[in-house]
């Protein structure tokens, strides 16, 4: 071979590798279609649903079936992948109810769209797999001890097909995303239909009560079921007092740090005066603030040695409610009612109610990465369940928030809250937040933060950094309600030392705040002249629905709480 030939040689072999490094680049690009293939499995995977893995080993060996869809799972037994275990999926098409021909119920379809999520999965994985099986062939061809074997002609020709493979493979993986996609529009919608029903046989409870009157005609009824609006709730006023088995649940109540030794914090909690102070051992303790001499508010008094003082005659309490010091008088046995108090994470619990206190305390941490940087006490007035109505809705930060948070927001054609069909939280589209209500009185969100005033078109996952919220919403009486705010990023520690940081995180939750107030105190004025707060719930309205639906399930004494698994 001459010089000539060596040189045109070596310049195709050059050509066929750049080739190949570009279409490795394709395959492996963070904005490329494998990538987008495996956020589709996440978002399916995501989802409380159950997907069946067989427990077999890895045994079937890598091939192509026909021009494209590998079935098999690539490694064999002596060369196992850690991919394996994500490819190793079975096929759920024989597990899918035979309901052909048949008209399904609400609770029916919604396991149909189940399953269809569960084949989805299985698709989307394989589409992933088949990429990676064409990968590993590129990366045969391009192996150097091969090409000692193979003639230009045969590895330009292996690259050609290889590349109408990928080409094709990628085309399927934006079909199965979209299917996915479809999918995931279709359990949201079917899980809609299911809390309309809910609803609708609360309605059906309600006139079937009211016909058992003999005074009320079948006509009345008739007229009264028709004129009913398909989907309400009758949240409407005067504020009612709240029912006991609301007070069945541990409540947060302070912020440790700020509860020092010799301090009190006074706070009202289901219309009762409560005083919290530390004891001799340093830990908390609940006492009425009442003092059981001349009715005189404890916490105008001071702390000594682990009791709370009486301004008025002195009279001292212990954290368990027992009078230990009467001055000027002989001791008499007198205690104040007092309620369990507990420490745990940075805050104080209590456990107002009557039934026998939970075995453990709630955790209400911000997720791991992440560090407090704000803990904020505001009394507000109105009644914590609107205030919690209000919480759980963010399509109206584009409209309220025009000065803080969501200033610039564009209005989106269509906001969604997607959720399994049996839990209280989930994540909104088109924003990057994940919400969950956490009874009895808890919000916590998490938000992906990528641009100011531009949060539309992502979710958490691809945002690099994150705010996470917390919100407590003590009911202190029917028209007070007690937030705790606790403010926490995954990014920018260095805050956290800035002097009188803690200032400026504050007034900023104020604007937020006063932004909402003079909406919901508005809401709450209507209410007690007879409005009905949620007389038309709409899709984006549906954890507000769903906090309602268990409130009133929870007051009706149901052992069996709705979306509580």
């Amino acid at each position: 071979m001459g010089d000539k030939d060596k040189i045109q040689s070596a310049e195709k072999i050059e050509n066929i590798s750049s080739q190949s490094e570009c279409l490795l680049t394709f395959l492996f690009s963070p904005h490329s279609t494998i990538v987008t293939a495996m956020n589709a499995i996440a978002t399916a995977s995501a989802l409380t649903l159950p997907i069946c893995c067989r427990a077999s080993k890895l045994d079937t060996k890598r091939g192509l079936k026909g021009r494209f869809g590998v079935f098999a799972v690539f490694g064999e037994e002596e060369k196992k992948n850690a991919w394996g275990a994500l490819f190793d999926v079975q096929d759920p098409r024989s597990k899918v109810p035979q309901y052909k021909g048949k008209f399904l119920d609400i609770y029916q379809a919604l396991e149909v769209a189940r399953y269809d999520i569960q084949y989805l999965d299985w698709r989307a994985r394989q589409d992933v797999l088949t990429i990676m099986l064409l990968h590993e062939k590129v990366v045969e061809v391009l192996n150097p001890l091969a090409r000692e074997y193979k003639s230009i002609g045969t590895l330009k020709k292996e690259l050609a097909e290889l590349q109408e493979e990928l080409a094709e493979a990628h085309k399927q993986v934006h079909i199965s995303e979209a299917r996915v996609t479809t999918a995931l529009d279709k359990l949201a919608y079917m899980e809609e239909l299911v809390s309309d029903r809910l609803l609708q046989d609360r309605s059906t409870a309600e006139v079937a009560q009211i016909s058992s009157y003999p005074s009320t005609s079948v006509k009345s009824l008739d007229v009264e079921k028709r004129g009913q609006p398909q989907k309400s709730l009758n949240v409407s006023g005067p504020v009612q007092s709240y029912h006991p088995h609301l007070k069945n649940f541990w409540y947060p109540v302070a912020f440790s740090t700020d509860l020092k030794h010799d301090t009190m914090i006074p706070i009202e909690c289901f219309e009762e005066p409560w005083v919290i102070f530390r004891g001799k051992d340093g830990k908390p303790g609940c006492v009425q603030n009442t003092c059981a001499h001349r009715a005189c508010p404890l916490h105008l008094g001071s702390v000594n040695e682990g009791r709370i003082q009486c301004p008025y005659h002195g009279w001292e309490y212990t954290t368990d409610g027992k009078c230990e010091k009467m001055p000027s008088t002989r001791l008499l046995n007198v205690k104040i009612k007092s309620v369990l108090c507990f420490e745990k994470e940075g805050m104080i619990w209590i456990w107002p109610g009557n039934e026998p206190p939970t075995a453990t305390l709630p955790s209400l941490l911000p997720p791991p990465g992440f560090v407090v940087h704000a803990e904020i006490v505001m009394e507000l007035p109105i009644e914590h369940g609107l205030l919690l109505d209000n919480l759980l809705d963010l399509a109206h930060a584009p409209f309220t928030h025009t000065s803080t948070f969501a200033k610039g927001w564009s209005v989106p054609s269509l906001v969604k809250f997607l959720t399994p069909s049996s839990g209280l939280q989930g994540y909104w589209d088109p924003y990057p937040i994940d919400m969950e209500f956490r009874p009895p009185c808890m919000v916590l969100s998490t938000i992906g933060i990528s641009k100011p005033g531009k949060l539309e078109g992502q979710n958490t996952r691809e945002c690099s950094t994150h705010l996470h919220q917390l919100h407590v919403c003590l009911p202190s009486s029917k028209q007070k309600t007690r937030l705790l705010y606790r403010m926490s990023l995954d990014f920018a520690p260095v805050l956290k030392h800035i002097p009188f940081m803690k200032y400026i995180w504050r007034h900023f939750a104020e604007q937020v705040l006063n932004e909402d107030l003079r909406l919901v105190v508005g809401q709450q004025d209507r209410m007690n002249k007879g409005a009905n707060v949620w007389n038309s719930p709409v899709s984006y309205d549906k954890l507000g629905v769903r906090y309602r639906l268990w409130r009133d399930a929870l007051e009706r004494g149901d052992k069996q709480l709705p979306f509580s698994s």
